[in-house]
């Protein structure tokens, strides 16, 4: 009997696995490059702590430029902070609804309020396998760039210095800062080069 229920475990945890995998699919497969702007956007939230306060800052960066077209910080890592986050992307972008947005498996990104809104706008909402960060490392990669670059080699005075840091460290990646995947341009440089290109055609 112990052998019959160990075999109903096993068949248990292995259809819940593939039932996550279909409800939650990973479209992007580590393929982190694109051919123009606005293809796929990843995101991902980050937690700092000032003081005796924690903070959550939600990313949204565009594969093609790298360029963080969306961000913001709550107090709380919520639904409505990564939603309203990307509403800002979204506004200020305008993709269509080729877009694939991809994020981990976060119950902020997995909320019924955030798979209606993907669905409204027609946008492909893409998961991290679970406990695989390889799958959103350009993420990974831009946050532990921000904290060893900004966030832990400063003493912010107040929550308004800290909040003033990260808008400022945000111009500086999209704008001064090259990277060697962009073979040295930086996010802005790369996507005047696209937007020059297509004035070509």
């Amino acid at each position: 009997m112990r052998d019959m229920g160990l075999v109903s475990i096993r068949q248990s945890a292995k259809k819940l696995y593939e039932d996550e995998g279909r409800k939650y699919k990973n479209h992007l497969n580590q393929e982190f490059d694109t051919c123009k702007p606005n293809e796929v956007w990843v995101s991902d939230v980050t937690y700092f702590k000032y003081g005796e306060n924690a903070y959550y800052i939600c990313v949204i960066i565009d594969l093609f430029s790298r360029m963080v077209v969306g961000y913001k910080i709550g107090k709380t890592n919520s639904t409505q902070l990564v939603k309203s986050t990307f509403q800002s992307a979204y506004k200020a972008r305008r993709p269509d609804s080729s877009l694939i947005f991809h994020t981990d498996r976060g119950g902020n990104y997995r909320s019924k309020t955030m798979n209606d809104y993907m669905r409204s706008l027609h946008i492909t909402h893409s998961f991290s396998r679970a406990h695989v960060p390889y799958d959103n490392s350009v993420m990974e990669s831009f946050f532990a760039s921000m904290k060893r670059e900004e966030l832990y080699r400063t003493k912010y005075r107040s929550e308004a210095d800290f909040r003033s840091a990260v808008d400022k460290y945000i111009v500086f990646y999209n704008t001064k800062r090259p990277h060697r995947k962009l073979q040295y341009k930086t996010p802005e440089q790369k996507e005047e080069e696209y937007a020059l290109k297509l004035g070509d055609l």
